[in-house]
């Protein structure tokens, strides 16, 4: 609170009083529905963020001096709260996996079974972990390749905490039963607008930061930053256009019917896999995978190539996910055409990566972050080529519905998603606080080990199982009957969903060393440095000395 300004903290405090007033309002318009349950908690998640702020604004204003430094006081609370939403978003996950093999695991409750618990291991995954880790390190990418401080002091916080407001109403609503029943898109009618309010003032800081930048061009991590932001934008408010049945019930339908609904959502559905789960994660890899590796990125121009690529081509996918229904035959063929080509600029990226490595692969031995780095690279080139050969009709007959599917996730959520963020955290966090490394290496390591372990388990348990079910699923007699019924392809995949439960346990468990090796680095001293090599922004004493994170 210390870098907030007197007015700046009774804007803070406006917006928070007005957010109390309408948890009270929810609360009692409510009532016995879900959305009582989600006033009582914009109200007590307000009034805790009320009481922090008043507790510092009797202190000093702030030092004009701050805005010599960059703003990295919300880049340290989102690594905090990253952190926590990978334990809960992974412990969830592991729970669900578990109540497939042993489903006594939802101990007879409703609030507990598995079509609540896997939404709400889900969005704690994508959007907990993943959305926090894309707007922590977002801040901290903008600021150093800009070379320029975040345009604004009070909106950051506001985006954060804004966030994670979405996150835990969304995830208590699919505890307690509600949900729009749309993939990724399961939150209520007014989680959705108060998300569409945080990401404009998301998108409006983020394109401000950039205008008042130093760097003469924008690096191409802030090209993927800025397509994640904006199209996610558009995405969401589309594919969540919706009428509720009263403002006092949580309750909502859709304004699109039938196939034209399942159409936009799978539009929305691929596209939130694109741009949140690919063009921020790319925006990771672009910064962290040169600033640690301490070479150029391979080809500046093949980044630009793979980006225009995936912008364009990812837009017409979506459709591949409705293969053999009532959507038109043409409208398929567009999907299978765009997600075959979409491999080339995939490709580009996870190669452009790799071959960054050339001279420094003795570096990868022996630094376990950039192998985080490495293998993430690896995976998403592999998931990529999976998912266009998934796409294509006559092998979607085969896959679709089944464990293989899960498996594809899973070798970019783990392998591509968690590894890209941990490696980045792992970069990001000793810089941040100003320490001369990670507590641990060998806990680094360690995390490293099990969370490769814990994703290849866990992926050919589900490529194997997958397989299985398909196959059995298409098996006829010579009468024209099918040989199996869909208990004996139960009974079949028992031991692999005990392997898929044992390896997101080993991968939770590498969640929970990173996150104790971060409190530990936070805890060491913090090491002195030269004032003339500090990380300042353009402008601020610093010129040549600054470090730029990359060389055309």
């Amino acid at each position: 609170m210390g870098q907030l300004t007197s007015g700046e903290r009774s804007l803070g405090a406006a917006i928070l009083i007005i957010m109390v007033i309408l948890g009270i309002a929810m609360a009692a318009a409510g009532r016995a529905d879900t959305m009582g349950v989600h006033g009582a908690i914009v109200l007590f998640y307000s009034l805790g963020l009320l009481v922090l702020l008043m507790s510092g604004s009797f202190g000093a204003e702030p030092d004009p001096a701050r805005f010599t430094r960059y703003y990295d006081d919300p880049i340290k609370v989102g690594v905090g709260l990253t952190l926590a939403w990978a334990i809960f978003g992974m412990f969830i996950g592991v729970w669900a996996a578990s109540q497939l093999a042993w489903p006594a695991l939802n101990f007879d409750t409703s609030w507990a079974s598995f079509g609540r618990i896997r939404p709400a291991h889900t969005n704690g995954v994508i959007f907990g972990f993943g959305g926090n880790a894309l707007i922590t390190t977002s801040y901290h990418v903008v600021q150093r390749t800009s070379r320029a401080r975040l345009a604004g002091q009070f909106s950051p916080w506001f985006v954060l905490f804004g966030f994670n407001l979405f996150c835990l109403i969304a995830v208590s609503g699919y505890f307690l039963g509600v949900t729009q029943s749309k993939e990724y898109a399961e939150a209520e009618w007014y989680a959705d607008i108060w998300l569409v309010i945080v990401w404009v003032t998301y998108l409006v800081l983020y394109v401000r930061t950039l205008a008042q930048r130093k760097e003469p061009h924008i690096y191409v991590a802030n090209w993927y930053y800025l397509a994640f932001i904006l199209v996610v934008a558009i995405l969401h408010i589309v594919n969540n256009l919706a009428v509720p049945i009263s403002f006092a019930h949580s309750k909502s339908y859709t304004i699109w019917a039938g196939v034209q609904d399942s159409m936009v959502q799978w539009w929305y559905g691929h596209n939130a896999v694109a741009f949140f789960l690919t063009a921020g994660f790319l925006g990771m890899l672009y910064y962290y995978l040169p600033k640690r590796a301490d070479r150029p990125i391979f080809s500046y121009r093949l980044s630009i190539l793979s980006f225009w690529g995936i912008t364009f081509f990812y837009m017409w996918a979506g459709s591949h996910h409705l293969h053999y229904t009532a959507l038109p035959h043409w409208v398929q063929n567009l999907g299978m055409t765009f997600s075959v080509m979409l491999l080339v600029p995939s490709w580009a990226s996870a190669g452009n990566a790799l071959l960054t490595l050339n001279g420094a692969w003795h570096k990868v031995r022996d630094d376990a972050t950039l192998r985080f780095i490495m293998m993430a690279a690896f995976f998403y080139g592999l998931s990529t080529f999976e998912g266009s050969f998934l796409a294509i009709r006559p092998v979607n007959s085969l896959s679709h519905y089944t464990d293989w599917t899960v498996g594809h996730v899973h070798s970019g959520a783990l392998g591509w998603v968690a590894m890209i963020t941990f490696g980045s955290l792992y970069t990001l966090v000793p810089a941040i606080w100003k320490r001369e490394r990670m507590y641990s290496d060998t806990l680094v390591e360690v995390h490293f080990w099990l969370a490769l372990i814990g994703t290849l388990i866990y992926v050919f348990a589900m490529w194997n199982s997958g397989i299985i079910q398909g196959l059995m699923w298409r098996t006829y007699s010579p009468d024209n009957t099918l040989v199996y019924s869909f208990v004996d392809s139960l009974v079949e995949m028992y031991p692999y969903y005990i392997a898929r439960a044992f390896g997101g346990l080993l991968f939770l468990l590498g969640a929970i060393v990173a996150s104790y090796n971060v409190w530990m680095t936070v805890r060491l001293p913090r090491v002195v440095s030269d004032d003339s090599r500090e990380d300042l922004p353009l402008g601020a004493g610093q010129s040549d000395h600054v470090a730029h994170p990359v060389a055309e």
